[in-house]
């Protein structure tokens, strides 16, 4: 009978294999600096380059093993709720969106109905959009949305629509879609009901994008007119407001668009989900908050109930600091060109990071405690202060507004919900102009937000560095995968939006490893576990990595072009381990790939991307963070381009990469200039001569010849972009200051000349 209770359920997976390979690669690597170590008086500066890279590689190898050592996934049983709970606690929702024009109000308005007709009552639910963009016509959008949703979401409902996203839904055959209902012609004249008023959406808003707001709402629109978006004052509108508070109508949903002053610091993202929490908390005061970026929409209906199966499936607080859903991608372009999908990436090392402490905080698709956000420790949960950073619920008035902020309502319902109480249901229109206040840029000034409490500040990153805080004090986290997915995004497509994402991740991951916020320090003087810190080290030198896979790539074409080398001679013992090396970790990351489904060619589109983005936004995320730390410049938070095409081929590009006139490029342009450079050299006989002497040293072989055409193979898309036109060709701009760059290594490299 107890098995028959429970929530959720801990598999560890039986992983010996992988284990063996992991060992069997890690062994191979320490026999390669082994090797090096020993010849390294008989070699040149190639060879210590090499060493270096390679001790770098083994570094990372090292961290990786113990990532992915213990991996353990989830099961959870979210019809056993009813069960367990009388009443289901409150959850509120949050939703970030920044540009209009980057981020259409369509996909926004998408995310939001999926939100607002989950399988949850309704009167438990509300949802709060927060717009840094002060755009009119975002606040028009969720007005029309929430008129569409008033017949969506009973649609929905009525028969048990998987699909809760209205476009993800009409882009599909509806035939499939509906599991119950009273009669397929009753469904069939609903549905089409549905898509006219979808289609009436579609087009007000797109009338609103093109021409202006209709004149017969405009004036509800006045406190936009003359808006400057860097500099304006709080909106806070309440858009529907379920006053009868009844489970089977339609959550609120509430626009924010907080206060902005061009002297005053934003702090980005973080900086609005603090703003979401404190107007959240004066409204509604849910105990669990959900965030998802404006493009991620609710893919399964029971995706909060699953989330509340490991919050309420434990006899204590301690277990669970907040539940992370994987980003999965819809309308992904097959074999993942652009290697953005990250199917490998989630499944093994998010999985093995589940039998640590818990995965990272992601920044979106993320449940929270309310309390937890507020700095409580696991310790703490009965009001206990034992945790130096800790706020609880028993402070005195005067700490609490240190700590807060002056809004003493705000203090009140803070108080609340770390005592586990429910706040009594409120007008919301009534809290409307304390809800101002604490949305204001200058509240949090004097106050713990940013450092102690809430959303952390000092990184573009600022989900994982608010998850090393929360794990910093003793919480685990937890991997929610239910089937199908919980949420879908949509992922960056062509070269320049790719680039432009893994820029702002190296850029922010290195700020937070340089930070006071590092997991090694959170390792040393609070309670993340060694484990887990290996693991956020895993993702934070990113940035860093760029350094060795550059070196690394680069010298095939140095040791071509001075006919010296950096590896065996092929009749040497030793280069069997660089070919067991080579052939055995390929073999084994294809092995991952096919283990879960994928192809041949989304494994090689991921493996040649992994050493694009290395090459190139990481490398200028590592120079960002390096001009920072030397106060020469300031880190910009640039936002990903999204896009909302379903159908998963891309007929403009096709999957082919794109190109624009941005540095970013430039590295690797070089780079392929330069090994066609070497390889011509080689071809022609340019290179000067090279004869054995007692000391061993030998010119290049066979060896480095082929690994610069690895490299070459890895960099395709930009062998094809020198000679392609449009936003597929690289411009000339990028080819000549590459050419220039090329023939200064080139010169370089023959003064160094060993010969």
């Amino acid at each position: 009978m107890a098995s028959n209770n429970i929530l959720y359920e801990r598999v560890a997976r039986k992983n010996t294999i992988h284990r063996v390979l992991d060992i069997t690669i890690l062994f191979l690597l320490l026999s390669v600096l082994a090797y090096r170590l020993a010849s390294l008086n008989k070699h040149g500066v190639a060879w210590i380059l090499a060493f270096f890279c390679e001790s770098c590689f083994t570094f990372v190898w090292v961290i990786t093993i113990s990532t992915k050592w213990t991996q353990v996934e989830y099961k959870t049983y979210p019809e056993r709720l009813s069960q367990r709970m009388e009443e289901f606690p409150a959850v509120d929702m949050f939703v970030t969106t920044a540009d209009p024009m980057l981020e259409p109000p369509l996909l926004t308005a998408n995310t939001v109905i999926s939100l607002m007709a989950v399988d949850y009552p309704a009167d438990k639910l509300a949802c709060y959009v927060s717009d840094d963009g002060c755009s009119a016509l975002t606040f028009y959008t969720l007005v029309e949305a929430s008129k569409f949703a008033k017949i969506w979401i009973p649609f929905c409902k009525k028969y048990n629509i998987e699909a809760r996203a209205p476009f993800r839904y009409f882009s599909r055959d509806q035939s499939t879609m509906a599991t119950g209902g009273d009669s397929s012609l009753e469904f069939e004249r609903e549905c089409r009901k549905m898509k006219e008023g979808y289609a009436e959406l579609i087009c007000k808003i797109n009338d609103a994008t093109h021409k202006s707001i209709p004149e017969d709402v405009a004036r509800d629109f006045a406190v936009f007119s003359n808006i400057d978006r860097r500099n304006h004052p709080t909106i806070v509108k309440v858009i529907w407001e379920n006053k009868e508070r009844l489970p089977d109508g339609l959550p609120h949903l509430i626009y924010i668009s907080r206060e902005k002053r061009v002297k005053h610091p934003h702090h980005y993202k973080a900086g609005a989900m603090n703003v979401l929490t404190r107007v959240s908390g004066l409204l509604t005061n849910a105990p669990y908050m959900l965030n998802v970026d404006c493009d991620n929409f609710v893919n399964n209906p029971q995706t909060v109930r699953h989330a509340m199966c490991f919050f309420l499936g434990s006899d204590n607080d301690k277990e669970t600091g907040f539940v992370q859903f994987p980003q999965s991608f819809y309308g992904g372009l097959k074999d993942d060109p652009f290697g953005n999908q990250y199917r490998a990436w989630y499944e093994y090392i998010l999985r093995g990071l589940a039998g640590i402490q818990g995965p990272f905080y992601g920044g979106t698709g993320c449940f929270h405690r309310r309390k937890v956000i507020y700095g409580l420790c696991p310790d703490d949960t009965r009001n206990e202060a034992k945790c130096l950073s800790s706020v609880t619920g028993n402070l005195a008035e005067k700490e609490q507004l240190k700590i807060f902020g002056c809004s003493k309502e705000f203090n009140k319902s803070a108080t609340e919900a770390f005592q586990g109480k429910t706040s009594d249901p409120v007008n919301l229109s009534k809290m409307i102009e304390e809800a101002v206040q604490v949305a204001g840029c200058g509240y949090e000034y004097g106050t713990r937000w940013g450092t102690e409490v809430g959303w952390q500040y000092g990184s573009t990153t600022e989900d994982i560095m608010t998850g090393i805080t929360i794990q910093g004090r003793g919480w685990k986290t937890i991997l929610c995968t239910p089937h199908p997915e919980g949420f879908l995004g949509c992922s960056p497509s062509g070269g320049p939006n790719s680039m432009t994402q893994q820029k702002r991740w190296a850029t922010g991951l290195l700020e937070v490893l340089f930070s006071k916020r590092s997991p090694i320090i959170a390792t040393i003087t609070a309670r993340l576990q060694f484990r887990q810190c290996l693991g956020y080290l895993w993702i934070l030198i990113w940035g860093l990595r760029s350094i060795p896979e550059l070196g690394y790539a680069l010298l095939p074409a140095y040791c071509i072009i001075t006919n010296s080398t950096f590896l065996p001679q092929v009749k040497e013992p030793a280069i069997l381990i660089y070919v067991a090396l080579f052939t055995l970790y390929n073999t084994y990351t294809l092995l991952e790939y096919l283990q879960l489904g994928l192809s041949i060619r989304e494994w090689w589109n991921n493996l040649r991307m992994m050493r694009i983005y290395a090459m190139n936004p990481w490398l200028f995320g590592f120079v960002s963070v390096i001009f920072k730390i030397l106060g020469i410049s300031e880190t910009v938070f640039e936002v990903t381009q999204k896009d909302q095409s379903d159908d998963g081929d891309d007929s403009s590009d096709g999957g082919r990469f794109t190109f624009n006139g941005s540095h970013i490029f430039l590295p690797g342009t070089t780079l392929v200039l330069l090994q066609l450079t070497a390889l011509t050299m080689r071809l022609l006989g340019l290179i000067p001569s090279v004869s054995d002497d007692d000391d061993g040293r030998h010119g290049s072989g066979l060896c480095e010849v082929l690994c610069s055409l690895w490299v070459v193979m890895c960099f395709w898309p930009f062998v094809k972009g020198l000679v392609g036109r449009g936003k597929y060709g690289i411009p000339l701009s990028t080819i000549c200051k590459s050419t220039l760059l090329s023939f200064l290594f080139v010169q370089l490299c023959k003064m160094t000349s060993p010969a």
